[in-house]
């Protein structure tokens, strides 16, 4: 089946469905492709909020960017930071005007929340699950628009280039194009979507991890995709492990307890009831997030234990269970009251910061290829990201992708050479063991080599591991017909390769970037 459209967009978060919300129109066919439902993104389990220069009483541009900078490590880019700084307030307005209803106080003003490395409070927010009022918020304005198909449950495997017509690209080439995307249906066939422009907008890695915050669909497909159509990925070394994620064995993906309940004065104690972040930061249970995290680490390699706790049980109880109605409930189901007893909480795999390298109008180094949300590199959290940045980083670049194609899509045609996906001799795997077994391999050795605390030992071990599984994955691949399970392993396999490769690189400890061989100057 061959679908023709003006605008492919290629996941379905706050960052997909900006975009097809600001370039659908009576003019253009917008397809919204899902690999699973709409719902499920990483959007829908952001718990903290969006942050964005609103009391201008006491908060201003200045104060954001450079807070801003200094979570990223100066490695940020000066631009990017300003740009999604000084936009946010306009984007605030887009997301009311879709519906989006964030908390306010008692005089109207909105209930704005401090995270951890914010000098101010900033963060709008809906109780404790703001990913999903914005998920549901935009579902619902996808779902009424006339002008965007969705394709639920339809999986890309392949974006197309001038490769898919028989000729050799190489990362050298300058002019690679993307004229769509080959698109595994619930059927189990491969369609063909033509478009004029694609956005990328498949979210994060968290997957490619044992323990992760992310839904299980976070595979980095996007970001793989990219890379094997030879675009340029960047920064794939700093990944955010979230402080506190709930520990309870067996849950994947593990429940988040949000940054704002440190925010809100809740603290970190190791199992002996010690409170030890005065160890690790002036900051204490506010550091950013790497700090935290590695504090968390370190007190339990020390102890040898499992986990840590987080403590709110000085706090107002009906207060607490006002502010975090949906962390309360999660925590009583596992006979935990966190208004009389300590949450146990170890760090998780959490958000990307690199990805998908893309300039400020989102564009990728392959033409006509638009990256937006976490599976970009727009530069704006360099080596770590400053918590509830990433919202408002997607929608601020979904407007300028779609400001952007909007003004050149009348350049571009379809490509009608392009030929259908081919799997002739192929056959379906006789034992999905195989690939099951393989992705838990993955997920081992990412979590045990590059993880929190890396060294150079680790990751060449990592690299001679995931080079074993990379061959045998490429050789079931060529011989099998796609299925979204082997296309995954691919994917992460591809990811984590990516990870570690870049980790290696980077010959200094830097934001999340933390290595024995390197360790941070004093």
């Amino acid at each position: 089946m061959t679908y023709e459209y003006d605008y492919l967009v290629i996941g379905s978060g706050i960052a997909g469905m900006s975009f097809a919300l600001k370039v659908a129109s009576p003019d253009t066919r917008v397809a919204l492709v899902c690999k699973t439902s709409l719902d499920e993104a990483n959007t829908a389990l952001a718990q903290g909020g969006v942050a964005s220069v609103t009391n201008l009483k006491v908060d201003n541009f200045e104060k954001h960017i450079e807070d801003t900078m200094i979570a990223g490590d100066h490695l940020s880019d000066p631009d990017a930071v300003k740009k999604v700084v000084t936009e946010a307030p306009e984007q605030i307005r887009q997301l009311l005007e879709w519906g989006v209803d964030f908390d306010r106080n008692a005089d109207g003003d909105f209930d704005l929340h401090r995270e951890g490395g914010h000098s101010e409070f900033r963060i709008l927010h809906h109780l404790d699950n703001t990913g999903y009022e914005i998920q549901q918020s935009l579902i619902k304005k996808v779902r009424e628009n006339p002008y965007i198909d969705i394709f639920e449950h339809h999986f890309a495997i392949e974006i197309i280039t001038q490769h898919h017509l028989g000729k050799i690209v190489t990362r050298r080439t300058p002019d690679i194009t993307c004229y769509g995307a080959y698109v595994l249906n619930p059927e189990g066939g491969v369609d063909k979507f033509l478009a004029k422009i694609t956005l990328m907008a498949t979210g994060g890695v968290g997957a490619v991890y044992t323990t992760t915050t992310n839904p299980l669909v976070a595979t980095g497909d996007g970001i793989a995709m990219v890379y094997r159509a030879k675009g340029t990925v960047k920064d794939m070394e700093f990944i955010q492990f979230h402080p506190t994620a709930l520990y309870h064995p067996g849950d994947r993906p593990s429940f988040l307890i949000t940054e704002a309940m440190r925010g809100y004065g809740a603290v970190l104690r190791n199992l002996k009831g010690e409170e030890f972040m005065h160890r690790y930061d002036p900051r204490l249970s506010l550091a950013p997030r790497d700090i935290v995290a590695r504090a968390i680490d370190s007190e339990m390699k020390i102890n040898g234990d499992d986990h840590v706790y987080l403590d709110v049980t000085h706090k107002n109880p009906e207060e607490t269970r006002h502010h975090f109605p949906n962390i309360y409930a999660k925590c009583l189901s596992l006979g935990i009251d966190i208004t009389k007893d300590y949450i146990p909480v170890a760090p998780a795999a959490h958000y990307l910061c690199g990805g998908i390298k893309v300039d400020l109008n989102g564009q990728s180094s392959i033409q006509r290829l638009y990256a937006v949300g976490e599976c970009s590199c727009t530069g704006l959290h360099g080596g770590n990201r400053l918590a509830s940045n990433s919202l408002i980083e997607a929608v601020v670049y979904a407007e300028a992708a779609a400001r952007h194609a909007q003004d050149n899509i009348s350049h571009y045609t379809l490509r009608h050479d392009v030929p259908d996906w081919n799997d002739e001799g192929t056959r379906h795997p006789e034992e999905m063991v195989l690939i099951t077994q393989s992705i838990k391999e993955v997920n081992q050795i990412m979590a045990t080599y590059v993880g929190i605390v890396r060294s150079n030992l680790r990751l060449d071990r990592a690299w001679n591991r995931l080079d074993i599984l990379y061959e045998e994955t490429e050789r079931l691949f060529k011989c099998s017909k796609a299925s979204r399970e082997i296309c995954e392993l691919r994917n992460i396999i591809n990811v984590g390769y990516l990870i570690m490769r870049q980790a290696k690189e980077r010959k200094e400890s830097r934001g999340l970037h933390y290595t024995l061989d390197y360790p941070p100057k004093a």
